[in-house]
Parts: C-alpha cells; structure tokens; sequence
C-alpha cells in the first residue's frame, strides 16, 4: 500500500501535465494541422484562453490590429479561428450562396424573415414621428441647462455622452415598447427591471448594465463553454458582467409586459407592433418570449451603438476647421427659419435637406462599426486575395480595424475629413461596411441612418458647441465608445 500511495504521489503530477499538454497539443497536430502554416502569437494557435485574456483586458481589437501589422493580412487568433486583414474577405465571409453561415444561429433564417420586414423602409417611415418627439424633449432639456448656465460665457457645460444615451435609450424604448425609458425627462439613467413577468419590479441604471453586459458577453463568447461556470471565477468582472446580462434581460422583460397587458391605440406602428403581428412562413407569430428577446435585441443594437457613434462624430466634427461651418450652412439653406417649430424643421432636415456633411461624416470612423468581427462564421473552404483554405478553419472574421486604414490610408485613424466619401474608389466602397454585409448584415441601418442624421442635423443647426477636452478616451468592451465628452453649448444666433 505504501508502494502504492508512492507511485501515485510521484506520477500522479505528471500524468496530469502530460494530459493537460496532449489536451492542447493533439487538436494542432492533428484536427487542426491545415491551419499549422497560419502565423499565430503563442499560445493562441493551441488554447482559446490566449483570445479570452486579452478581450477581458479590453484590448482585442489593438491586439489584432497589431498582429496584422506584425504577421500579415491573415493571423489565427484561436486554434480554429482566423482573422482576416483583406478586404476581398468581405464577399467571401459574408456573402450570399458561399458556404459560410453564422455560428449557433439555426432560428437566425426564421426569424429574419419576420424582422426584416419590420425595418422596410415603409416601416421605417412610419417610426418617424417617435423619434422627433423625443428630439423635442431632447432640444427642451438642453435649452433649459442653457438659460439656467451661470458660466461666464453664457454656455452650459456637460457630458454629452450621458445625454446621447438618454436620447438613443428613450428613442429605442420608443420604438421597441411603446414608450420612452424617461431618462430624457428626469436627466438621469434608469430603468424597470423584472427577473419575471410576475416578479416585482426593481430599478437600475440601463446603460451601465448594458455597457457590463457588452464586455462580458464579449469576452465569455470566446469560450462560451464557461459561461455557466463565469460567475465562480474570482474576478468579480464576470459574476458583475453576468449580473448585468440578467438584469438586462429583466428590463426587457419590464418593458414587453407593460406593453402587452396596456394595449397602445391600433394606429400606432412602432418595432414592437410590428413584431407582434409578423408571421413566419408557417403563418406562426413570435411567441411571448421570442417577442422579450427581439426586443431585447432592438435594445442592445439600437442605444449604445447610436449614442457612441454621435458622440464621436460630435468630437471630430467640431475639432476639425471647417466642418461645422460648412454643414451649417447646408442644413440653413436646406431648411426653412422654423426656430420656433422643431418638429417641422427636423422633418425637412430628414426628407428634404439630407446634406452630404451629414450623411457621410456620420459614418467616416471604424468606430461607427457594430464591432462586425465580433461575428465570426463557419464554412467548409474559402479564397480570397490573401490566400486559401481548404479545408477552411471552423471561424473566421475579417478584422475592419485593421481593413478600412489600409484602403482609405493611415491618416484616416488621425484625419476627419468628410469629403473623402465624395470620390471612393470600388475597394474603398467595398471595404468599408458599418453596418456588416450580405444575408446577415444589420436589418435595422435604415432606423439607425435616419435617427443619426436626425441627431446631427438637430444640434448642429440650434446649437453653437466647443470641447472643454482636448482627446477623447475609448473602452473596448462589445463597442470600443468614448468614456465621455465635456462640451459647452449655446444657442446659435
């Protein structure tokens, strides 16, 4: 028995090291060999930890970008998944009838069909009106911090951060529930919350629940096999990140049993409605919970992404000489001297105007991408520019980060400068794609177009605005979006 109990304690280590490296080992040898020519940083062509570690750093998108610079247009950043810096990419990733469909997405077909015609651009028009009114309430509460500034210079000074997002949070919560979250109106993030329709209502603040939820989400999907295990680790990152997914479940959970036990008037034809009377091709409607998690996903998709992105171009196109003057001038000969009447001058700006300035420096920075390499897809066999694969790795996404500067420049990371959409050459169209491409590119661009143009024309044209910061601060989480943006603010003459 002491033998025994011998032997045991001094094999016993080795045998687990020598099971933990032909864990790693074997799947590169052997399931994964067609790959072995790819460069990779060590230790990412053997483990999924090497990829899960530096998004829970916050640096993935830096990371890649970098490895792309260092090792070429096509890098493994996990045993069966590769990154790839070519534009060509693009068609052959994304495209229709080539092979490739989106990982753990089988009721992605079914439910498209249904949620493509909610976001048609008869649809959209009809959402419209929902957003001018809580542009009005926007405009109402800025003027209000104007006439109320006891700053020298007459400005208000604020964080225009924190006010896109209760615009885009009561614009969403508009659209997809029927009402507004009331963040415009009380100036402050906050929100109803239910684990269950029938369980009692709590109250937390939304944006900082959907910012943990995005970088959980985004570093958990890269092992997602931890996700039950997460909230055991150490780190209270995740068991807070997991919370946070929760409990954004909850609002939308809040949100859809408001909306279906007090039944808004007929005519109203909002996301939601729409949703509730889609069918799919069995003449089947979204059932209660399929409703909470397309709203969910309207949530997700519609606020940060719109209020990250307006902040954004508020800091470049107000930094820039030229731009602001110019865009003014457009939106002024464009619309008629409503002052008094936001509504009609914010329909002109939409319908009438759509001035170059507006439309494309709206989209001029990658920052402005729902983070397509987030989304990877699977497929027997590829070819690009860049090489081929045969058979191709179980993953692969193209990386825009690292795409879009090597088409438009280097500058383009530094530069702002709108005109450059006025002669794009058929690569530089092709690379870039904010709102990702082909069957599964982003059903809702034509909400998000109008209610960005509708944003910018809006402060733009009222507002005379100047940076009390010099730089603006990134995080990377599911978005890489700013930390903030002091700001003064004053009427326009």
């Amino acid at each position: 028995m002491a033998i025994v109990t011998f032997l045991l304690s001094t094999w016993a280590p080795a045998a687990l090291l020598v099971a933990a490296v032909a864990y790693y080992v074997y799947p590169y040898l052997v399931t994964y060999r067609h790959l072995q020519w790819i460069p990779a940083p060590f230790p990412a062509q053997f483990t999924n930890w090497w990829l899960l570690l530096v998004c829970r750093r916050g640096y993935r998108y830096e990371t890649v970008d970098k490895l792309h610079k260092k090792l070429g247009p096509v890098v493994r950043i996990q045993p069966n998944h590769v990154s790839l810096c070519d534009d060509e990419a693009i068609q052959v990733v994304y495209g229709h009838g080539n092979g490739f469909f989106k990982a753990y997405r089988a009721e992605h077909s079914r439910k498209r069909k249904i949620v493509s015609r909610t976001f048609s651009v008869k649809s959209v028009a009809q959402f419209e009106p929902y957003i001018h009114s809580n542009l009005e309430l926007f405009v109402r509460q800025l003027d209000s911090l104007i006439s109320r500034s006891n700053n020298p210079d007459g400005a208000a000074y604020l964080d225009c951060l924190n006010w896109f997002n209760y615009l885009t949070f009561d614009v969403i919560g508009d659209l997809a529930f029927g009402a507004p979250f009331g963040m415009l109106s009380s100036g402050a993030d906050m929100a109803e919350v239910r684990s269950s329709p029938d369980s009692p209502p709590i109250y937390a603040p939304a944006i900082e629940i959907l910012n943990r939820r995005g970088e959980v989400s985004a570093t958990l999907g890269v092992l997602p096999q931890l996700k039950p295990y997460a909230k055991y680790f150490p780190d209270p990152f995740f068991s807070k990140g997991l919370q946070a997914v929760e409990n954004l479940a909850g609002i939308a959970i809040a949100r859809v049993k408001a909306r279906l036990e007090n039944p808004l008037p007929a005519q109203r034809k909002d996301l939601l409605q729409r949703l509730i009377e889609g069918r799919d091709e069995k003449g089947e409607p979204l059932g209660r919970q399929e409703l909470t998690a397309e709203a969910l996903t309207q949530l997700i998709a519609g606020s940060g992404t719109t209020s990250n992105s307006s902040c954004a171009l508020l800091f470049h196109a107000v930094r820039t000489p030229g731009v602001i003057p110019k865009l003014q001038a457009e939106l002024d000969a464009a619309i008629l001297p409503t002052w008094t009447c936001p509504r009609s001058t914010w329909s002109a700006t939409c319908r009438t105007s759509r001035p170059s300035s507006t439309r494309r420096s709206a989209s001029t920075r990658p920052r402005a991408s729902a983070c397509p390499d987030r989304c990877p897809r699977t497929a027997r066999g590829c070819t690009t520019r860049a090489t081929t694969f045969r058979p191709a790795p179980s993953s692969a996404c193209r990386h825009t980060r690292s795409i879009t500067p090597r088409r438009f420049g280097a500058r383009m990371r530094t530069e702002f400068r709108p005109e450059r959409w006025e002669s794009l050459t058929p690569r530089q169209k092709n690379a870039f794609i904010p709102f990702s491409y082909g069957p599964r590119a982003c059903v809702g661009r034509n909400v998000a177009e109008m209610e960005m143009k509708l944003i910018v024309a809006t402060w733009a044209r009222r507002y005379e605005v100047f940076l009390r910061q010099d730089s603006m601060n990134t995080r990377e989480g599911f978005l890489r979006k700013p930390l903030g943006l002091e700001i003064g603010l004053k009427r326009r003459h």
